[in-house]
């Protein structure tokens, strides 16, 4: 029986999806079985041809324009060095990583750990970072010597096929089965769904819905909460310094990252210099009536509006009938307040943020928590400061998987070559973002592991109880 013939069974969009995923997870874990017993170098061989098909110059620079073309978000420049430069940063993170056998051992407790693969991976990918995050994604899971398959926003549907034919072919010329990577060519939401529900692990980047429908797919997933990064700047810093770092993080890509810096908070005694060091830099403070004009273009009926998500500035400003000075790149809106009240604290997904005035680190504590408690608790916050007292309380006080310290947000939190995080596109952020794990996701988050237990040397005795409870507690039980 022909495709099309067994497709004319099905009536319902549900049914042929069904069908559809069910060919696909079956090519997907065929693959996979036939790398389930490579080594580490034939494994660590794949990742290698996988990135440099798509990272070497010419197809860097060929990927980073169709994606703009395509999705009309973002930049060539950042497309470009997402796919030419993070995905050879995330393959140098993690060629050396021991992936497959015994990859940890405790001696101290005479323990072995063995990685074991999981099979088919599901993958969801945004439209807002969909040059790079297949590919990271991909190494990540044939890393733990997994297959995956790939769901598309569908506004990036070309650019996601584009990249997987590539890591395809990269994957047949090192002679393993291309199906090792499969991209959903064209994405519904059913297909994602029957993805999600039929394959043995999910890695989801995207939206809050599509994510939230990972966890409720039956599934064991790994999903990313809301980005609305905070970055406070102290009397401490060097603010040349902290106003050329916000303005890349706050311009990279213009601002397609949900770790680009959303809210920035200014100690009062350095609040107008920093305001001078940021318009040098390309920003540009609005008054009370172009914030309202502004507010007005980017939440529309209650939402954000879509049009201004990673446009440049001068476009976001001409649509909300703003005057911008030529050489301006990013816009401020000075904000007082956090909640629903104060639509600027939260997410904007474009080249603006709010600007707000503390009066010392405590300040900062809280109004960083207020505004993530309205929007991306868990996710990331930063800090520009060399008091170290500052930095530290600024760390344990604040609901966040991540405090970047004198760095770029949005370059930095997802692991770059400046500092030791692991580099990802896949950011957990712990119960506060309602995920299970607080971190950069790698591919030790993508296989399972075998613990292998030995009896212990010398076989361990509890204490009496003086030394295991202590003599003040024991002494409150005392009639």
């Amino acid at each position: 029986m022909s495709k099309s013939d067994q497709l004319s069974n099905f009536h319902e969009p549900e049914d042929i999806a069904v069908h559809e995923m069910e060919e696909l997870i079956a090519r997907s874990r065929a693959a996979q079985e036939q790398i389930a017993n490579y080594t580490q170098e034939q494994v660590d061989g794949l990742i290698r041809a996988m990135v440099y098909a798509v990272a070497k110059e010419d197809r860097a620079e060929e990927i980073a324009q169709f994606t703009v073309e395509e999705t009309e978000l973002g930049n060539y420049t950042g497309k470009y060095l997402k796919i030419h430069r993070k995905t050879r940063a995330t393959l140098f993170d993690i060629i050396n990583d021991k992936s497959v056998g015994v990859i940890e051992e405790l001696p101290e407790r005479n323990i072995v750990k063995i990685a074991k693969p999981i099979g088919v991976i599901g993958a969801l990918s945004p439209s807002t970072n969909p040059e790079a995050t297949p590919v990271i994604k991909a190494i990540s899971a044939i890393k733990g010597r997994n297959s995956i398959i790939v769901a598309p926003h569908p506004r990036a549907k070309l650019t996601n096929k584009k990249i997987c034919d590539y890591m395809r072919d990269a994957l047949e010329r090192m002679g393993a089965p291309a199906d090792l990577v499969i991209a959903i060519e064209t994405p519904s939401m059913e297909l994602t769904n029957e993805l999600m529900r039929q394959c043995d692990r999910i890695l989801a980047t995207g939206g809050g819905p599509m994510v939230k429908a990972a966890y409720s797919s039956g599934t064991p997933a790994l999903g990313v909460g809301v980005g609305n990064a905070v970055i406070t700047v102290d009397d401490s810093a060097n603010l040349e310094e902290a106003a050329e770092k916000i303005r890349v993080s706050k311009t990279l890509d213009l601002a397609a990252s949900c770790s680009s810096d959303n809210s920035v908070l200014l100690f009062e005694s350095i609040y107008d210099d920093m305001i001078a060091q940021l318009e040098r830099e390309g920003g540009y403070v609005l008054d009370d009536v172009e914030k309202k004009k502004l507010e007005k273009t980017i939440w529309q009926d209650g939402r954000l509006n879509v049009n201004i998500v990673a446009q440049p500035a001068h476009k976001i400003a001409g649509m909300a009938g703003i005057e911008l000075p030529e050489g301006k790149q990013f816009l401020i809106v000075p904000e007082t307040g956090a909640g629903p009240d104060h639509l600027f604290s939260g997410e904007k997904m474009s080249v603006t943020m709010a600007l707000y005035k503390v009066k010392d680190i405590e300040e900062a504590i809280a109004l960083t928590n207020d505004i993530q408690r309205y929007q991306g608790q868990g996710h990331s916050c930063g800090i520009y400061s060399y008091n170290d007292d500052n930095i530290m309380r600024y760390a344990e006080a604040t609901r966040t998987s991540r405090v970047m310290v004198n760095q770029p947000q949005a370059a930095s939190n997802s692991g770059n070559l400046w500092n030791g995080m692991r580099q990802t596109f896949s950011l957990g952020c712990g119960s506060w973002g309602g995920n299970a794990t607080n971190n950069n996701i790698t591919w030790r988050d993508l296989i399972n592991e075998t613990w292998v237990s030995k009896p212990l040397t010398v076989t361990k005795a509890i204490p009496d109880d003086e030394e295991l409870f202590g003599a003040d507690v024991m002494a409150k039980f005392e009639d």
